[in-house]
């Protein structure tokens, strides 16, 4: 068996062995605003429930291991003390990483990911929509737990209100697991779908995704493309060239004669085919066309 010393590692390489050994963890989908009420949206899964009485979620934005600066949720938190956490699905994981893009300060990763803002009843952060269950939060206290990269912050939030999408519930009022069809966090790029197991997404690119504010109405407001599709597209640097899409088609026609007449819905299923097999190029370029 390898005995490790943690003071002999790298926080990156500990980081990694923490990551992959202690999994899956469950996804806390953090909204909070500003002072002046700008929102940011950003997944943690160094994230649990630790009481009922009174009911105690907990999370951990730690220190950016690369630079040793503070995440923009932190800096929320410590200001305003409060916080909507979201939970994960399988419907909306992909957004959910997409928002995870380090995105300058100010940016709005609701916007970005192609979720929805939804006014919370008791706390000023918005909650996500889509999400099937969201906890409006007051934040109790911020435990540091260090000063150096990598470092968490222990953000003790109490529960002021919860909400419920019914389509979850069974008849008696409790939640349906395989109805709420969670995702969790594991290393890598791994993550673990509750209901199925493993499977991966490519982390965000780390020289920013175009995201979905940036995308042309008809690919934005696509009654095809899934919230996950809208995720995937997101993550690319840059529109392909019209160039580049003409030349596509061109060698695509050997295989879809009538691409070229294709309405935009058969284009958005063809996109989407080529999306299951994680080609996010190709698909931009069927939906350019």
């Amino acid at each position: 068996m390898l005995s490790l010393d943690p003071k002999s590692l790298s926080t990156s390489k500990l980081h990694s062995y923490l990551l992959n050994a202690v999994a899956p963890r469950p996804i806390a989908f953090a909204s909070t605003v500003d002072v002046d009420g700008n929102p940011n949206l950003s997944p943690y899964s160094f994230f649990n429930v630790f009481s009922a009485n009174p009911p105690i979620l907990i999370f951990s934005p730690s220190r950016r291991v690369r630079d040793n600066t503070e995440k923009h949720t932190l800096q929320n938190v410590e200001a305003t003390k409060e916080v909507v956490i979201n939970v994960v699905n399988f419907d909306m994981v992909h957004q959910m990483s997409l928002s995870s893009t380090e995105y300058p300060e100010g940016v709005n990763e609701f916007e970005k990911a192609g979720l929805t803002m939804l006014k919370s009843e008791i706390v000023k952060p918005f909650r996500v929509a889509e999400a099937p269950v969201q906890f409006e939060c007051k934040v109790n206290d911020i435990i540091k737990l260090g000063t150096e990269g990598g470092a968490g912050n222990l953000v003790i939030c109490e529960i002021v209100k919860f909400h419920i999408d019914e389509d979850v519930l069974n008849e008696d009022g409790s939640i349906n697991q395989k109805k709420l069809d969670l995702v969790a966090r594991a290393g890598g790029n791994y993550y673990s779908r509750a209901i199925k197991g493993f499977f991966e997404i490519p982390k965000p690119l780390s020289g920013l995704g175009i995201g979905v504010d940036n995308f042309p109405d008809y690919v934005k407001n696509s009654m095809v493309l899934t919230g996950n599709d809208l995720g995937m597209l997101g993550n690319i640097e840059a529109l392909p060239t019209e160039i580049e899409v003409k030349a596509f088609i061109e060698d695509l026609g050997s295989r879809y004669p009538d691409i070229k007449t294709k309405t935009h819905r058969q284009k958005h299923k063809l996109a989407r085919n080529y999306l299951s097999f994680g080609d996010i190029e190709s698909a931009w370029k069927i939906l350019l066309s």
